[in-house]
């Protein structure tokens, strides 16, 4: 039987108390003004769990409750002064055990916050015990709650008092929470953001009019992700800042004679130089969020040795990332975006200009697809195990643009033949990334070394740092031999085939 119900506008709780009254006795436990502020992460990673998690504020105190989104069931519940940003802030327990697998290193950021006023209500048999419970929750611009908790043996009670309030209020069962409701009066929704790219094009819409519509989808999440990077609130607000620059830099370098040669160029610019101060922050970040794995890789003798070196790290990540909080405050950035916001807006020619903006984008997307397809193929297979490291760099990048590619035009092809590619595709990113990742922070922290010395930092720790540079030194090896198996997955006949006949074998 339904537990929670939802009544028309007109009904008040004085008007359900009222027609209660006329069925039992009532005993009021508690009358209460109480602010709701719900919270996730900014990519809904308790929604996609499930779960809903409210912090709820009276006069007196305040809690934070964890929900089942399906079933509002109360899954944990505890006092708590005031909300922590990320979940490692709570204190152990069943809330902090729920939450953690599921954000990590997110945090949590308020959606939206509805005041409610609450009314605990008892009903009471002839033998003065209680039969029934109910909370009748009114929220001022939403519609007024019910919801009914049964004590043991009196569900024959419970389904008396829901059908007359049904009878005579109207009001009707409902499975919705109220988060729903709340965001919907916000102009929001669940999941309206997401790091993935989900761009749903028609096969025949022109280049230019579709390339337009891609990047104004990567627009809307650079400026989702604009504040939380300027304020450091997460470092995934970064990461995925610099995801949707590297996309918007992979649209103008590879969707090319869609605009015109001077508007191209000067956006690939400013997208160059976004990604150019936004490197060293995002590189400081990885180095912090690495920091346990990094300490594990030693020998346990020597593992708190590092610790300096954290210090010496969350000190420049410090520094960095106020300079580039100022640099995406400046004028220099806020015009440039306003420009470009402006310039994807604007209505396409009628007559195309540009020698691709006439083409179809799945016309456009097949040719795209092909070349560079073919071209990582052909960087693939001039690798040698003697190779220079530069040459699998190269072939990262080409990856990169690639699979940005086959995502942008992912829903012009049959979904799980590109899900399929891209996977593939991913496999070899993945050891390419490893490489390259490993010597890099090989490189960094032998520079680190020398930049340390200067700070009266222990002997022991530029020990430590040594093993730690030996560990990863291992692993960019290992990273390096498995570069052949990875290749030969992605290049293997069948893929080859796959491509051909998704792109209709276009060249050029």
């Amino acid at each position: 039987m339904p537990l929670q119900f939802e009544c028309p506008t007109t009904v008040s709780a004085e008007k359900i108390i009222a027609q209660l009254n006329h069925e039992a006795a009532i005993h009021e436990v508690y009358k209460q003004s109480v602010c709701k502020t719900y919270y996730d992460s900014v990519d809904w990673r308790l929604y996609a769990g499930g779960l809903s998690c409210e912090f709820n504020q009276t006069k007196l105190a305040s809690s934070l409750i964890v929900r089942a989104i399906d079933t509002g069931r109360v899954i944990a519940n505890m006092a708590l002064k005031k909300m922590p940003v990320f979940s490692k802030d709570l204190e152990p327990g069943l809330i902090r055990d729920t939450l953690a697998p599921l954000l990590d290193m997110r945090a949590l950021v308020p959606l939206c916050s509805v005041d409610v006023v609450q009314h605990q209500l008892a009903l009471i048999d002839d033998d003065e015990k209680i039969t029934l419970q109910l909370l009748i929750e009114e929220y001022g611009m939403l519609n007024t709650r019910i919801l009914l908790q049964a004590e043991k043996g009196q569900r024959k009670t419970a389904r008396h008092i829901a059908g007359h309030l049904m009878t005579t209020l109207g009001v009707s069962a409902t499975d919705k929470p109220i988060l729903l409701a709340a965001l919907h009066y916000h102009g929001r929704k669940p999941k309206d953001y997401s790091s993935k790219l989900n761009i749903n094009l028609a096969p025949d819409m022109r280049a230019d009019i579709a390339s337009k519509y891609i990047y104004s989808h990567l627009l809307k999440a650079l400026k989702t992700n604009e504040q939380g990077t300027i304020a450091d609130i997460d470092s995934e607000f970064l990461h995925d800042f610099r995801v949707a620059v590297r996309r918007t830099r992979a649209g103008l370098s590879q969707i090319k004679g869609i605009f015109p040669a001077n508007i191209s160029a000067h956006y690939a610019d400013f997208f160059s130089w976004l990604g150019q101060i936004t490197g060293p922050t995002r590189d400081l970040d990885v180095y912090l969020l690495n920091f346990e794995r990094y300490k594990s890789s030693l020998p346990e003798s020597i593992r708190e040795e590092l610790n300096p070196l954290y210090d010496f790290l969350s000190a420049k990540q410090q520094k960095a990332q106020k300079e580039l909080a100022t640099k995406l405050q400046s004028d220099k950035y806020r015009s440039a975006l306003t420009e470009w916001e402006q310039y994807l807006k604007e209505p396409c020619y009628k007559q195309a200009l540009e020698p691709n903006a006439k083409l179809s984008i799945k016309e456009l997307a097949d040719r795209r697809l092909w070349k560079v397809f073919n071209r990582v193929l052909k960087e693939g297979k001039a690798i040698t195990g003697t190779s220079e490291a530069e040459t699998l760099h190269h072939l990262r990048k080409s990856c990169k643009k690639l699979r940005y590619l086959m995502e942008f035009f992912q829903s012009l092809y049959p979904e799980v033949e590109i899900k399929r590619l891209i996977k593939t595709l991913k496999g070899l990113q993945e050891v390419l990334g490893d490489f390259q990742d490993y010597a890099v922070q090989e490189h960094t922290l032998k520079h680190f070394s020398d930049e340390m010395i200067a700070l009266n930092i222990p002997a022991a720790t530029f020990l430590a740092m040594g093993v730690l540079i030996q560990d990863l030194d291992a692993h960019r090896c290992h990273a390096r031999n498995e570069f052949a198996a990875r290749f030969e997955d992605f290049s293997q006949a069948e893929n080859r085939a796959a491509f051909k006949l998704l792109t209709g074998s276009v060249k050029g």
